[in-house]
């Protein structure tokens, strides 16, 4: 078997390598400074044509797998801009994926094609502050009304919320005592986000300071019917569709970070002369680097196995979990190392290392945290009894 990208993978990742260079570290860095969205960046990768990578063709869009979509996420991370420029273009990857799958062909037609060309930016509201990873608790609920839906409710961590045009929402539509199932009588949404009648407020957090993560709330708000994708009542079982591929880009986004940090690490020991000699050369240095890097080659790998096994329609959720966390846990130990390589100065801003290491906590924590991808790994993969 033969395990390496074909020649199409290998010219994407020069393509996308050849955008991210025009973007160097003092603009990633004002970026996170004055926490602005890197619009620059957002316009460079939607007139490249990047932004469809994964959307019909008959739309506009290069109608590629996840594979393919992988492979330019990991190209984008590595390239210096991080967590900064992977965040700010995620979203068209899987989030739209359940209207891909679900909408019409007038909706698809409406919402995809400016989403590809970078006219609109979408956000995802499904999490909310007392449901957390238990979607089936979430409140916000959208009322059946003439001609669509009232709705109410607040999610958080809506990232993009200051920026995006449209929200991918998902609400109940009928109470969950009511429902058979608790992953019943959920809806699914990709609305106006009018920020006239929807306050959406920015919270400060550790990292990725230019890509807005959000509070947002939502009241008695209407979203008419031709904007409800799919059927009533569906929306969690559409937007499993999009669970498995945002595990598998996140994962390795990571590992893009991962090496951008780790190559850094390593220019800096190759340089940097302590007592007369380089400080790479001493086993002190090198073996917790060369360690990072084995991590981060064998998770590299394993969100590929995910995603051609996603990409071939067979059974992936085991494969894109695992991928998730052991890049997670790889890019965090490798920008930890990168940071001690530089000493004090991995403390400074300067060699951007700590903008990176700030970066490598969120795939830790997010979209799933590493307790509950163990709960799912020892539930679904060793069948032991449910632990929640």
């Amino acid at each position: 078997m033969e395990i390496e990208l074909s020649e199409l993978q290998r010219e994407i990742e020069t393509s996308v390598r050849k955008v991210c260079a025009e973007f160097n570290d003092e603009y990633w860095h004002e970026c996170d400074e004055a926490a602005r969205f890197p619009e620059e960046f957002y316009k460079a990768m939607a007139d490249a044509g990047w932004l469809g990578v994964t959307m019909p063709e008959e739309l506009g869009g290069a109608g590629l797998g996840v594979t393919e979509a992988a492979i330019m996420m990991h190209t984008v991370a590595s390239c210096g801009g991080g967590q900064s420029a992977a965040s700010s273009i995620h979203i068209n990857l899987f989030g739209p994926h359940a209207i891909v799958v679900h909408g019409s062909p007038e909706q698809k037609q409406r919402w995809l094609t400016p989403l590809i060309k970078g006219q609109e930016k979408a956000c995802f509201g499904v999490t909310e502050p007392d449901a957390g990873l238990d979607t089936t608790s979430i409140k916000t609920f959208a009322k059946k009304v003439p001609g669509g839906y009232r709705v109410s409710g607040r999610k958080m961590w809506t990232s993009t919320g200051q920026e995006a045009h449209k929200i991918v929402l998902l609400a109940r539509t009928t109470p969950k005592s009511e429902c058979k199932r608790p992953t019943d009588g959920m809806t699914l949404f990709y609305a106006d986000l009018d920020r006239t009648k929807i306050e959406v407020r920015r919270i400060k957090k550790l990292g990725r300071n230019a890509v807005d993560s959000n509070a947002t709330f939502i009241d008695d708000y209407f979203i008419p019917e031709s904007d409800r994708i799919g059927e009533e009542g569906k929306g969690f079982h559409y937007l499993l569709d999009s669970l498995n591929p945002e595990r598998i880009l996140v994962g390795i986004e990571a590992i893009g970070i991962g090496r951008d940090a780790l190559q850094r690490a390593a220019k800096y020991a190759r340089d940097r002369v302590v007592f007369g000699r380089p400080i790479g050369k001493n086993q002190g240095i090198q073996h917790p680097l060369a360690e990072a890097w084995t991590y981060l080659e064998s998770a590299y790998w394993m969100c590929m196995r995910a995603a051609y096994l996603y990409d071939h329609g067979l059974p992936c959720g085991a494969e894109a979990n695992a991928a998730k966390f052991l890049s997670a846990r790889a890019a965090f130990d490798a920008a930890t190392k990168a940071v001690l390589t530089h000493g004090g100065m991995g403390y400074a801003r300067e060699f951007q290392v700590e903008r990176l290491f700030r970066e490598s906590m969120l795939p830790r924590i997010a979209p799933v945290t590493e307790q509950m991808i163990l709960s799912f790994i020892a539930e679904r993969v060793l069948e032991l009894p449910k632990s929640y």
